[in-house]
């Protein structure tokens, strides 16, 4: 299916100090942009647009930046015209206190499920075509996202999913939440299965604003999806101890879990693309 020991790999080199913590319009930055893309093109994924860099401009406390979005594209072989988005960002808080934060969980696992996905279409091919989005600025308030639905190159009527994964890659519990809108069925029947299938981690529906617990509609790339009508599938685990802290490092991330979750990530992607939209 894709190889796990390429999975850690990819991991740890994106969470290395080299990439200094990969926080928007930094060096680092511009070094994993340059690593993903290459990745990409390794597995035979096409830029979405001339190039697979989309750049955006925006402020946060009083500062200007400029982001760059990574989009690539794999061809549907039954439904070319209607469009999965597959994302997960690529930035982390870059270097605080002379301390390089690697974001390894957050979300260095998220991108490298990604390029995992980029080595699964090229033996498998999807049925719908399918983009994939390694966001910039989530931490920043969610602009790479934002910027990408606002200015999506495919219209944004044939956009039809989005599939998104932000901290995927450690839980003591070995819990990975499914965090779908509470007002949609559209996922029920197509999920059940590999929720029931899954021996090795726990699949919950959860955090959805139904259950009492934190609501996680809004709390990554998603929220920009949902917000344009886009139904969506958010995959992630609940907030650990190392959380946005310089020890989220390659580490403290659960292996078996991460390989378990990416895999049982694939096939709900395939769940999903059964589905005529």
């Amino acid at each position: 299916m894709f190889s796990k020991d390429m999975l850690l790999e990819h991991l740890q080199i994106l969470s290395s100090d080299t990439y200094e913590g990969r926080k928007t319009g930094t060096n680092g930055s511009k070094k994993a942009r340059t690593y993903i893309i290459k990745q990409f093109q390794n597995f035979d994924v096409k830029p979405l647009d001339t190039l697979f860099e989309q750049n955006f401009n925006f402020s946060y406390a009083n500062k200007d930046y400029q982001g760059t979005n990574i989009l690539g594209t794999v061809k549907g072989t039954s439904n070319p015209d209607k469009y999965i988005v597959i994302s997960a960002h690529y930035d982390h808080l870059g270097i605080q206190n002379n301390i390089v934060h690697n974001g390894a969980d957050d979300n260095a696992s998220g991108v490298s499920a990604l390029i995992a996905f980029a080595e699964y279409f090229k033996k498998f091919p999807p049925r719908h075509s399918v983009i994939l989005a390694a966001f910039d600025a989530e931490e920043l308030g969610l602009e790479g996202s934002k910027y990408y639905v606002n200015n999506p190159i495919v219209a944004t009527e044939k956009l039809v999913f989005n599939i998104n994964m932000d901290m995927i890659s450690r839980s003591n519990k070995k819990e990975l939440f499914m965090v779908r809108p509470k007002d949609s069925e559209l996922l029920n029947n197509a999920l059940r299965e590999v929720k029931q299938s899954s021996k090795d981690i726990l699949l919950t529906f959860g955090h959805d604003g139904t259950d009492g617990l934190e609501d996680w509609t809004y709390a990554s790339d998603h929220a920009s999806f949902y917000r344009k009508q886009i139904p969506f599938l958010y995959l992630g685990v609940a907030d650990h101890k190392d959380y946005h802290k310089h020890t989220d490092d390659f580490e403290n991330i659960h292996p078996d879990f991460y390989k378990e979750a990416v895999h049982q990530i694939i096939l709900m992607f395939n769940s999903v693309d059964q589905i005529a939209f």
